[in-house]
């Protein structure tokens, strides 16, 4: 939607496609550093996206006999990140596209053919229409796996390279017991860690993350099953298994298997991508939501200042944009592994224990863009 908003700034009429049949609201605990707070305020939705991060919040390291050591958290890392939740963005961004927009639910692209002039979209409907479209750009914004760079540039094993790591990030239904509404809890022990993050005016939510071998076979269960057994001697379980009963009754949450991706580049003719389809610097960077708000923001101005140059303003955009967040993913991406950290951002422990940020931004949208 970042990208949607840029473009209408800049003059173009976008259309989003979704391929849910409705919003995604709700969702997990995010940060939003200080430029993508820019971002928001340049495309006139930061007023709209709603802040929770705690005025005072300790954050208690929890030992395996249940003591508690006071470190740092997310929010005390040096640049400061607002905290808020995944869903506080899209509320935000939502205010900027109704009514202005055009929007189409359970809607997905099936094949996309490059003109001189244009491109070509295939667009089926979850009722079993389908049409061709021509538009002057399109853009991919539809997350890690899905379709447009499919689509466009090759298959997804080409450009995504696994950190043989899983997470699962949801919202508790009410603070950890013995613990006050502020406080954030970590656990953190042999290539797993629980962290509980601390909301000003919400429940606090949980992050579960840990290491394997086997990947695929982290999904042949539900994810609470699966979760059970591999924190099943993580002490002090109580503070586990109160997590885990949580989880059990969770209306949504996510589960996923984590990976970067890795591109020469990110556009092609009139086809680019933006967000985690082009870079996904994963939830250890602490960036993903804010490289998605950049990045959209940014490739609006690219084309308002190429007066509408689709191939100019592209090669303008990436030749900005890549060398910073480039650099952000290089902590994961160069040597296939995180080194998370036990106060938030300093103190590394052993080679992995995850997750030193619950920053994850999956759009599952395509922007498609006439003049």
């Amino acid at each position: 939607m970042a990208s949607a908003i840029a473009l209408k700034k800049a003059g173009w009429e976008p259309v989003i496609v979704e391929r849910a049949p409705e919003r995604r609201t709700g969702g997990y605990f995010i940060g939003l550093q200080d430029a993508g707070k820019h971002a928001a305020e340049r495309l006139g939705v930061l007023p709209g996206i709603h802040i929770r991060t705690p005025e005072a919040s300790p954050n208690w390291h929890m030992t395996k006999d249940g003591g508690r050591v006071r470190v740092a958290g997310f929010a005390d890392q040096p640049t400061r990140p607002a905290t808020l939740l995944r869903g506080d963005i899209e509320e935000g961004l939502w205010n900027g596209v109704d009514g202005q927009v055009e929007i189409r639910f359970g809607t997905s692209p099936v094949a996309i053919v490059e003109r001189a002039d244009g491109v070509d979209v295939t667009l089926d409907t979850k009722d079993g229409s389908s049409t061709i479209e021509r538009f002057d750009l399109v853009i991919g914004a539809d997350g890690l796996r899905f379709t447009v760079r499919k689509l466009v540039f090759g298959p997804q094993e080409k450009f995504m390279h696994s950190l043989d790591a899983v997470i699962c990030a949801y919202q508790l239904e009410e603070q950890m017991e013995t613990f006050r509404q502020r406080d954030g809890v970590i656990l953190n022990q042999d290539k797993r860690s629980l962290w509980v993050f601390p909301l000003q005016d919400h429940t606090p939510t949980a992050f579960f993350a840990y290491r394997t071998k086997d990947v695929d076979a982290q999904f042949e269960r539900p994810a609470v099953e699966t979760l059970r057994d591999v924190f099943a001697d993580m002490e002090p379980h109580s503070i586990v298994e109160e997590a885990l009963e949580d989880l059990s009754n969770a209306p949504d949450y996510l589960f996923d298997s984590v990976h970067t991706v890795e591109m020469d580049r990110w556009h092609k003719s009139r086809v680019v991508l933006v967000g985690d389809s082009a870079w996904c610097l994963t939830l250890f960077s602490g960036m993903g939501a804010t490289a998605g708000l950049m990045g959209g923001q940014q490739l609006g101005e690219a084309l308002a200042a190429q007066n509408g140059n689709v191939p100019a303003a592209l090669k303008s955009w990436e030749g900005a944009c890549a060398p910073t967040l480039k650099n952000s993913a290089r902590p994961c991406g160069s040597n296939r592994r995180c080194s998370c950290h036990r106060t938030g951002f300093s103190s590394s422990c052993a080679d992995w224990s995850c997750a030193s940020a619950g920053v994850i931004s999956r759009s599952f949208q395509q922007c498609i863009s006439r003049r």
